[in-house]
């Protein structure tokens, strides 16, 4: 990296934000969109918003949203996901936050909402899922969260191909292999008997060869909707966005789904790209593909020309992206000068406890008795720390937030790996639970069989576990 003027100061994005909003009839992009899909089997679904508006102050702000939903097993994951996500990504942030504010509380809210529609659409026990790529522009900053292998890409004016999304295929995804495996998953391909394997990797049971995505309750929860989340700020010049189904990425690059809509306005760019996937490999999935221009006002609405290429090799600068120790002392210095993109956050980690943390606007704290994934609001002694039992204790307290209701938190934990799916985490919704499986297989308890030993020992359990659970009772009325 070159060396910078010590002259310089740094800018944070608050600075930057508050610039852009200052100049907003000057700056703010242009957005054009469109789209086009080929179906074969019905289960690709989009969502398109343009000029949403929400009140900043006295004055209003403008976003974007765009989202593609491709299901599997059935459309129900992906229409309930396509009718209900972008709500629960809004409901998870105040609504007085001021712009610079509402987009740094974007990456948190992405969570947030993500797993909220997971959980309730598992709740009505339907076993359909879906990837869900969802992208929000406010302004030249655009904000990605994706669960499976719909990939959304970026092509800045300047040049170069940016990749916003990340691919939880098991077949490529290493770290996502250990972690299902870590977990107590096995990760394999389908054996056909006598040792033949054949296919992709998959996730079992459940044979899902996606590590993330939305739905597939009847899967296990090695399966978690906790998406990737991706954002950068573009340069005034613009740039265009790719988001397609994998029905496009298993037939074309990033470089040539962009090439061979070069020069095309937005809608026949989808198009093309769709109808080349399609030539290539055959019409074997639904294909679908949204492009995005974004385009500076004061410009005529006209499609990318051709861009000066620098090839792969551009970096971003990175700005808010957790950083190693050697490269931090270059925090300052990358605040100076820019480059045509810039990274103002990105983070992957499945773990919910990490996601959630509170580094999040302090003034989002009036919120601290209500459920950080689903909303609800705890009463003050009933929320559950999402630090309770951390790895950490010198770092973090369990009775520091965010908290998380009781049906979160067993969401949470079954999701790490610490509960069977649909375990409760209370000592009577335990008992309950148990009296749930034993109505579940009475059916097979016969009067003139014997009793299947599994009947016996949750009968034994449950009996245990109610013991406990009324002495706790006397212990809390003798008090």
């Amino acid at each position: 990296m070159s060396t910078k003027s010590e002259n310089h100061q740094t800018v944070p994005l608050s600075v930057l934000l508050k610039r852009e909003l200052a100049n907003e009839k000057i700056e703010r992009p242009e957005l054009i969109h469109g789209q086009a899909s080929q179906s074969k089997k019905g289960e690709d679904f989009t969502l398109v918003k343009t000029e949403c508006q929400r009140i900043v102050g006295d004055g209003v702000s403008t976003y974007s949203v765009f989202g593609l939903f491709d299901g599997h097993n059935g459309s129900a994951a992906a229409i309930y996901s396509k009718e209900n996500l972008l709500n629960n990504v809004l409901a998870a942030i105040p609504s007085d936050l001021n712009r610079d504010e509402w987009v740094a509380a974007l990456p948190r809210a992405f969570v947030a909402g993500f797993v909220k529609t997971d959980k309730e659409f598992q709740e009505r026990a339907k076993t359909s899922g879906t990837t869900v790529t969802f992208v929000i522009i406010e302004g030249w900053v655009i904000s990605v969260a994706s669960v499976g292998d719909s990939r959304c890409i970026v092509e800045p004016a300047e040049g170069g191909v940016y990749y916003l999304s990340a691919d939880h295929r098991l077949e490529i995804n290493e770290e996502e292999r250990q972690r299902i495996t870590s977990s107590g998953g096995e990760v394999g391909r389908l054996n056909t008997g006598g040792g033949a394997e054949i296919g992709p990797l998959r996730c079992w049971p459940g044979g899902l060869c996606l590590s993330r995505s939305i739905g597939d309750l009847d899967v296990g929860e090695f399966i978690v909707p906790v998406p990737y989340v991706k954002q950068i700020k573009l340069s005034s010049a613009g740039g265009r966005i790719i988001i397609s189904s994998d029905g496009v990425w298993d037939a074309l690059s990033a470089e040539e789904a962009l090439d061979c809509c070069r020069g095309m306005p937005p809608d026949a760019a989808a198009a093309q790209i769709v109808k080349d996937a399609v030539g290539h490999k055959g019409l074997r999935d639904d294909t679908t593909c949204i492009v995005i221009d974004i385009l500076p006002q004061e410009k005529p609405q006209a499609p990318l020309s051709q861009p000066k290429r620098h090839g792969k090799g551009v970096l971003f600068k990175s700005m808010f992206k957790k950083k190693s120790s050697e490269s931090s002392s270059n925090v300052e210095k990358e605040y100076i000068e820019p480059d045509e993109v810039e990274e103002l956050f990105e983070e992957g980690s499945a773990s919910l406890s990490e996601r959630l943390d509170t580094k999040y606007p302090l003034c989002n704290m009036f919120k601290l008795f209500m459920c950080a994934v689903c909303q609800v609001e705890i009463k003050p002694g009933e929320g559950i720390s999402i630090h309770t039992g951390s790895s950490n204790p010198g770092k973090v307290r369990p009775w520091d937030g965010p908290f998380l209701c009781s049906s979160c938190q067993e969401k949470k934990e079954a999701m790490e790996g610490q509960r069977p799916s649909g375990m409760p985490a209370s000592l009577k919704g335990a008992v309950e639970w148990l009296d749930e499986l034993k109505h579940k297989y009475a059916s097979e308890v016969t009067l003139s069989g014997p009793i299947p030993f599994y009947f016996t020992e949750l009968t034994l359990i449950q009996n245990t576990l109610m013991l406990y659970y009324y002495i706790g009772e006397l212990d809390e009325t003798s008090d």
